[in-house]
């Protein structure tokens, strides 16, 4: 099948849009020190992910909607990270105290930012994150984050399950291949989410303001 044929296939199967909701969040998915040290084993050279999501995170607070930060981190024992943490050795880089693990140097959480500490790849798993969103009366969600094949995808289908709209920032995530970050934003449009540009997003919540 070729390229174009096989588009064509998922555009007759999966070519639907949901759309931006009424009372959505802005979450912003683990980004950690870790993803810009170039000494480190996380480093995914994701910059201009950070600052697409610090760019949509200012336009989000000036039209007063909840911003959520999440962030992973273990206990000393790693006693609380299960099969994850056995199974993917960076994770020893959010042992509780390592600095690899702290928010990246620009995104400092502010006073009214919720922050979220999770221990596996979902921002829901695990989490009082849905609930408390439920309770706010959000109706739908704006993802960024790191990575894109793994936190951002997790949380995006999980954000879909509870019955949350989802659109993913494609220029707000990042990852350490073009491979996977293209190949997950194409499935995650396809099946979970809208995916859609810095641009939009922030046409979007301009108009709430």
């Amino acid at each position: 099948m070729s390229e174009d044929d096989l588009l064509e296939n998922y555009r007759r199967a999966y070519d639907t849009r949901v759309g931006f909701g009424q009372r959505p969040a802005l979450i912003l998915i683990d980004f950690c020190q870790g993803y810009f040290d170039p000494d480190c084993d996380l480093y995914a050279d994701v910059d201009d992910a950070l600052a697409s999501a610090l760019r949509v995170r200012e336009v989000a607070r000036q039209a007063k909607i909840p911003v959520i930060l999440t962030g992973v981190s273990y206990h000393p024992s790693t006693i609380d990270g299960g099969r994850f943490f056995e199974k993917a050795a960076p994770l020893r880089y959010f042992v509780e105290g390592n600095p690899m693990g702290a928010f990246a140097e620009g995104l400092d959480p502010q006073d009214d930012e919720l922050i979220i500490t999770k221990q596996y790849p979902s921002a829901f798993f695990g989490t009082s994150l849905a609930s408390t969103l439920t309770a706010m009366g959000v109706d739908s969600v704006l993802l960024t984050g790191l990575t894109t094949s793994g936190c951002v995808r997790a949380s995006c289908i999980d954000a879909m399950s509870h019955g949350f709209r989802t659109a993913v920032v494609a220029e707000a995530c990042g990852d350490r291949h073009e491979a996977p970050h293209d190949a997950n934003l194409f499935d995650m449009n396809a099946k979970y989410a809208d995916v859609v540009s810095e641009d939009e997003t922030v046409k979007f919540l301009q108009g709430l303001g």
